[in-house]
């Protein structure tokens, strides 16, 4: 069992995955924010690997990863310093970014070198789902890695079976057809997470895009096991020198 997994087979409920852009907001915050997140109620860490032309984030994702870049983060500075400080952390680590830095560094060895920095499972929004059956997810099962696939309320019961069947980890129900940080009401998207629900996947689910307090967080995890906050987060680290104390407070106004 995946120490992913493990998190839902243990706490089953409320799960909270908290996002945050590699190398913001300074260059050497990654590490920081990692220990904070761990330290004051996060489930799982997902890290963002900044990238150029992030197609799935809003303005405020897409700012961090420009802060990040200036900041001279990049794939290999990222897993140097996850690999630094793993035996610190015992929260499983998802790297979520895009294929193109991803295939210039060179896949089987970005799979081997996160395998080897602690990385548990992989977010990439623009791997298709016939490239991952071919070819790409032997190397990601290969390595240890969970892979987790995105779905929308325009996807597909069959998609989703499918996606159920090929991914692991969890499924990252995106709550609307949208970019992170939209303004729409999780509280109207009810009625696409009960049809997840009533589906009865293999898989557990995560709600993001959307998260930004308690009360959409509780919204989310009426019919899933638990929630993505991204956006929220890094607005409360912009500009703060001691990321513990935001995330500590942060933390604890979203989970109450």
């Amino acid at each position: 069992m995946s120490r992913i997994a493990q998190v839902f087979n243990q706490k089953k409920t409320r799960i909270l995955n908290v996002y945050c852009t590699a190398g913001y907001p300074y260059a050497d915050s990654t590490s920081a924010v990692i220990t904070a997140l761990q330290s004051h109620g996060a489930n799982l860490i997902e890290i963002g690997m900044p990238y150029s032309d992030p197609l799935a984030d809003g303005e405020v994702i897409q700012a961090s990863s420009q802060q990040a870049l200036r900041n001279g983060m990049t794939i290999p500075v990222l897993l140097n310093q996850l690999r630094a400080m793993r035996h610190q952390v015992q929260v499983p680590v998802i790297l979520m970014g895009y294929m193109n830095p991803v295939l210039q560094y060179g896949f089987e060895r970005f799979c081997a070198d996160a395998a080897a920095a602690g990385v548990d499972g992989l977010i990439l929004p623009d791997l298709p789902i016939y490239e991952f059956e071919t070819h790409y997810g032997a190397l990601i099962r290969q390595h240890g890695l969970d892979f987790i696939f995105l779905v929308t309320p325009e996807t597909t019961d069959d998609r989703i079976r499918k996606i159920d069947t090929l991914g692991s980890g969890f499924i990252y129900a995106v709550s609307s057809s949208s970019t992170t940080g939209n303004s729409k009401s999780i509280d109207d998207q009810q009625p696409y997470f009960e049809r997840l629900r009533d589906m009865q996947l293999r898989l557990p689910i995560l709600v993001g895009f959307g998260i930004r307090d308690k009360a959409s967080f509780d919204a989310a995890c009426r019919h899933t096991q638990g929630a993505i906050i991204g956006t929220a987060y890094i607005k409360a680290l912009a500009g703060q020198p001691d990321p513990d104390a935001a995330t500590r407070n942060f933390l604890e106004t979203l989970l109450g």
